[in-house]
């Protein structure tokens, strides 16, 4: 039998496990495990600036393409108690990704040992398991498991806390016998799936919402299938954008407080039944105000972890099972019932909800100096096109571009849906577009969410990794300015002050441009809308020719604010700007306005 280190046994299982890639930040407690991945190789390696940075990339990395899992490796301490922010944001959106942390030895774990903390502990609560190897022989197995425990059920992440001495000790493991575990997903039975499909059959306006375990499951082809054979007009949840094109004539657009359509939520409120597939009903997409979400529709809820069903609200009929394994049963029955004429037509209600997604639309076309936000994202639209990929995290950027961007494909939205750290956009986006190259990342942040982790784009340089990030800047945490009306404040969110090496920029205090220069990337300030293109344009040919991120600073007018509701309720939603009454008011709307 084969004898090496535990950590050699550990690289060697990530190999073997599809891992060729691991974001991190080396230290003395995890150096024996970096001297494993040197001397094993097989896995690249990407130094980040922050090692929360390094959770963010490996995050971004899983969630660009199917079947990835990112890992991101930190020493001992705050090395992992700094990653439990990606770990929050990974386990809230249901994304593997795997956390080696070093430790102190083993006999030292008691003794308050210099950066030595009880990581497991702390990471429990956001993964699917954290655990402290106290047995070098164990390491194989606790690979394994984590593995098995990320792809299995409800995806998720994994840490893996590894004591230096742990590390060190010699084990027999034989890398060339090693076999991943068998995935375990629960499946739709076809009684469960014709019981489902019950609930449509008695229905006149029936919706679909498509959630991100579509995404997860791969399963978006199938999804696009389901709803052209029954002619059904599709809801995307901002973690399930991209199933269906925005253009395809079945997406009716994006429902909720805030990161939602007109159009959609009207047509919502006009349906009759729900059927929810790989979404969890999150707050911003419902509300508060469940009556209103709820009232006057049945609901069947499929989703891959039993206890999901009833969690928000108790549905009509719940079915524990994979995205893809229950479209593939409903295709097959659906395709039954057309051949014996049984399924209903529902092409009227279709069209009705195409009339409203070429009338209910918002304004986004203004020539203001300093520019209106809407104005940013119709500049975005004409630059990029279907291919690009949006990163983005929180904030009024965020809301704004889910109302007036459009996405095409699957893994073209990566959103921290449910934590939305600010600062993750930077790292994520280094991680998607580490993981598929040839797909054209743009990252969008606000000027606090940029602030946040800057140091990152430092990272990009050194690593060659380019892409265009959209920088809008307020000098305002403008989300929290516009939360805090509702109680008669606008208290400690105000960036602004008078740059004194920098005094063209007048109030806006943070010069970004030089900032990023000064990081080794390119960047470029925009003051003027009618420019705003050919910045873009410029941009992505900067980052082709340099290999590096270019970032395109738009200067914002102070206070915008963005459509939401007040009162959390998505039947209750304020519209604070002009709406579009003229096709020119709309110019890159989905769907061209009819007055």
């Amino acid at each position: 039998m084969p004898r090496m280190t535990a950590a050699a046994a550990a690289v060697e299982i990530l190999k073997r496990e599809g891992v060729t890639q691991a974001f991190g930040v080396p230290g003395a407690a995890i150096n024996p495990f970096y001297r494993e991945l040197k001397n094993v190789g097989g896995v690249s390696h990407t130094l980040a600036r922050h090692v929360e940075g390094a959770s963010h990339m490996a995050e971004g990395y899983t969630r660009a393409k199917a079947g990835n899992i990112g890992v991101c490796i930190g020493t001992s301490g705050p090395a992992g108690t700094d990653m439990i922010t990606g770990l929050y944001s990974a386990i809230a959106d249901s994304i593997p990704i795997l956390c080696i942390t070093g430790q102190a030895p083993v006999s030292k774990l008691h003794k308050e040992d210099f950066q030595a903390v009880d990581i497991a502990t702390i990471a429990k609560p956001v993964t699917k398991a954290a655990t402290t190897v106290l047995e070098a022989a164990q390491v194989p197995g606790v690979f394994q498991q984590a593995f098995h425990l990320m792809r299995s059920g409800r995806p998720g992440p994994v840490l893996i806390d590894l004591p230096i001495d742990v590390q060190l000790t010699e084990i027999e493991f034989d890398p060339e016998t090693y076999e991943p575990l068998p995935v375990y997903k629960p499946q739709a039975t076809r009684a469960q799936a014709a019981k489902a499909l019950s609930f449509l059959l008695e229905s006149e306006r029936p919706l679909i919402v498509a959630g991100g375990g579509i995404i997860n499951a791969d399963a978006s082809d199938l999804l696009v299938e389901f709803a052209e054979l029954t002619n059904i007009p599709v809801i995307s949840t901002l973690m399930g954008w991209g199933t269906i094109p925005d253009d395809h004539e079945l997406a009716a657009g994006m429902v909720g407080v805030q990161t939602a359509h007109r159009y959609g939520n009207a047509t919502f409120l006009e349906s009759d039944f729900v059927l929810g597939i790989g979404n969890r009903w999150a707050n911003r997409h419902t509300g508060y105000n469940l009556d209103a979400y709820t009232k006057g529709r049945k609901f069947v809820h499929v989703d891959i972890e039993p206890t999901q069903l009833g969690k928000i609200f108790a549905p009509d009929y719940g079915i524990a099972s994979d995205a893809k394994v229950a479209l593939e049963l409903f295709i097959e029955l659906a395709k039954e019932l057309k051949a014996e004429g049984k399924l209903p037509d529902f092409s009227a209600w279709a069209a009705s909800a195409q009339e409203r997604k070429a009338t209910l639309q918002r304004r986004t076309h203004f020539d203001n100096i300093p520019m209106k936000p809407q104005r940013v994202y119709e500049e975005m639209n004409k630059a990029f096109g279907p291919e690009t990929r949006y990163v983005t995290t929180i904030g009024l950027s965020q809301i704004a571009a889910a109302q007036f961007l459009h996405v095409y494909k699957p893994r073209h939205w990566i959103n921290c849906g449910q934590a939305g750290p600010l600062g993750w956009t930077i790292p994520a986006a280094i991680g998607a577009a580490t993981a598929q190259p040839d797909v054209p990342v743009v990252a969008l942040s606000g000027d606090y969410d940029f602030q946040f982790m800057i140091e990152e784009l430092a990272v990009a340089a050194q690593h060659k990794v380019p892409y265009v990030h959209v920088l809008v800047n307020n000098a305002y945490l403008g989300l929290i300015r516009q939360a805090q009306g509702g109680l008669g404040i606008n208290f400690e969110v105000n960036l602004e002050f008078e740059n004194i090496n920098t005094p063209e920029i007048g109030v806006y205090g943070v010069d970004h441009v030089k900032v990023a220069e000064g990081l080794g990337v390119k960047a470029i300030r925009v003051t003027d809308p009618d420019k705003l293109g050919e910045a873009l344009e410029q941009a992505k040919k900067l980052a082709v020719e340099h290999q590096v991120p270019v970032v395109v600073e738009a200067i914002l007018e102070r206070i915008t604010n963005i459509a939401m509701s007040k009162t959390v309720d998505m039947s209750d939603v304020t519209e604070f700007e002009d709406l579009a009454t003229e096709p020119g008011h709309a110019p890159t709307a989905i769907k061209a306005l009819q007055v």
